[in-house]
């Protein structure tokens, strides 16, 4: 047999053996598709109102903690859920609108696995303490209305207040990428910043929340957080004398006191024009309450005529006259705790004061910021916020408080990139959503994307044009034996027609 006839069966060995090759070459998993978003909605049930946010991140995770990427918010419409106490069922009632909207904006198909939260704070802890039961049965009415949803139902709870100012603090270090951050190529990295602390001074209190350097010095009512591969311990230092309410009412307080012989007393942290009368035991009463005589203070229902001065250099000199005297909060003597240090921390301060001096009175001095506020009349109040006129007036207080603290030796941040950063993921009042939500994406389960088998690209080319190679020496040599056949056909044809 000649070589031509074993030709044909070596170029089907040669390609059995090629697809054998083929088979054995290392292959590497191509994702089939790209990693879905995931979602997850928390309501912050908050003392005046409740806002549902949906939080979006990918499959991928960092360390067993999701990266959360986009964030969109629906006020609920009517008051805080507290306000339902004569009817719980309207409680529930008032989230259906956003729930409805919250639908819209999730996938369908990824409704049932949408994990869904309910928290409430300062308002919901203050009646779980005095009313229980109507605490008990507004919850109960919240939990029915979001079990009917679509979503994935986790449950509904009263936050402590050291729970709601550690999730905040979490909030704040994610935006600030000091958890981690992303290189030139878009990958993610460990941060080597160190974690920034939390000054938030609301209604009624004041808080400092930061993370303890050694686990041994943790306080008992610390929050350990596992985020990102390393644990932290944060700790909430809270001064309840040193909220706005509270500072307004110490502040009056000793300037009725101060001037208890005058018609009309005198406020110089309130602009020109402004005035309000004041009942003497709603400003002094409980263990905040300012006394330098005991023995003759006005009567309980004594009414005083409190009328604004603008005096910006007195109302400072005033409101560190408070500080200095401030004897149930050791926040301001340096002696938190033995682990706590706030000194070494920087602190992003997070107000409502704070909010509207950035916008009404910006200055990179604080100081001076402070007294263009405090300077400022009740129209330029007015025109600055759709805020009442009776908040807006006691923001020079507030601010003027912060002020004096960053003059302790307190490093606090009023940088706008920073506080842009933190406005990026939704409204700045509800930021411990965000954080709460990161604590729990431990727990929700990672997708496992589908693969499929792929070639490195140089390795499939050479053996493509193998494959070609043989098949078009297949065809030209079945091309051949054809033409060789019909032309040996022909030529015994012509012999015979000669014959």
């Amino acid at each position: 047999m000649s070589w031509r006839e074993l030709l044909p069966p070596w170029l089907v060995i040669v390609a059995g053996l090629t697809g054998i090759v083929l088979l054995c070459v290392s292959t590497k998993d191509v994702p089939l598709a790209p990693l879905r978003t995931k979602y997850g909605i928390v309501l912050d049930a908050g003392p005046s109102r409740t806002i549902l946010f949906i939080y979006q991140w990918t499959t991928t995770k960092a360390n067993k903690t999701g990266v959360i990427r986009g964030c969109s918010s629906c006020p609920v419409q009517g008051p805080g859920v507290s306000s339902y106490s004569d009817s719980p069922q309207k409680a529930g009632k008032s989230l259906e609108a956003c729930l409805n909207w919250a639908q819209k904006e999730i996938p369908a198909e990824q409704h049932s696995q949408t994990p869904l939260y309910l928290g409430a704070t300062a308002s919901m802890r203050q009646m779980n303490l005095t009313h229980p039961i109507l605490s008990d049965s507004l919850l109960a009415a919240l939990t029915g209305t979001l079990k009917s949803s679509p979503f994935s139902f986790q449950g509904a709870q009263i936050l402590s207040s050291p729970e709601e100012e550690a999730f905040n603090w979490v909030a704040v270090n994610y935006v600030l990428e000091n958890f981690f951050k992303y290189d030139w190529q878009g990958q993610l990295v460990p941060s080597r910043k160190g974690m920034a602390g939390v000054l938030s001074v609301g209604r009624t209190s004041a808080q400092l929340t930061s993370e303890l350097e050694k686990e041994k010095q943790a306080p008992e009512e610390g929050v350990r957080l596992q985020l990102y591969g390393k644990t932290h311990r944060v700790h909430t230092h809270q001064c309840p004398c040193h909220g706005m309410e509270q500072l307004r009412s110490r502040l009056l307080s000793v300037l009725i006191q101060d001037q208890r012989s005058a018609k009309t007393v005198s406020n110089p942290c309130w602009p020109l024009t402004y005035s309000q009368e004041v009942q003497w035991q709603s400003v002094h009463a409980g263990p905040c309450a300012a006394s330098d005589d005991t023995q003759d203070i006005p009567g309980p229902k004594e009414v005083f005529n409190i009328t604004g001065s603008s005096n910006p250099t007195a109302c400072m000199n005033l409101v560190q006259s408070l500080l200095n005297s401030s004897s149930s909060c050791s926040f301001f003597k340096h002696s938190l705790s033995s682990g706590l240090k706030p000194l070494q921390t920087r602190l992003l301060v997070v107000s409502e004061a704070m909010d509207f001096l950035r916008g009404a009175a910006p200055s990179p001095d604080l100081g001076q910021a402070v007294q263009r506020l405090c300077g400022m009349s009740v129209k330029e109040l007015i025109r600055e916020s759709q805020a009442s006129l009776d908040t807006l007036v006691d923001y020079c207080t507030v601010s003027a408080f912060i002020f004096h603290l960053s003059t302790r030796g307190y490093t606090l941040d009023f940088d706008w990139p920073a506080w842009t950063a933190f406005q990026k993921m939704g409204d700045r009042s509800s930021g411990w959503t965000l954080g709460y939500l990161l604590s729990l994406t431990s727990t929700i389960p990672q997708d496992s994307p589908s693969f499929l088998k792929g070639i490195e690209p140089g390795v499939w080319s050479l053996l493509l044009i193998l494959f070609v190679v043989l098949l078009m020496g297949s065809f030209l040599r079945i091309s051949y034996r054809v033409m060789a056949k019909e032309s040996s056909s022909s030529h015994r044809n012509s012999s015979v027609f000669d014959d």
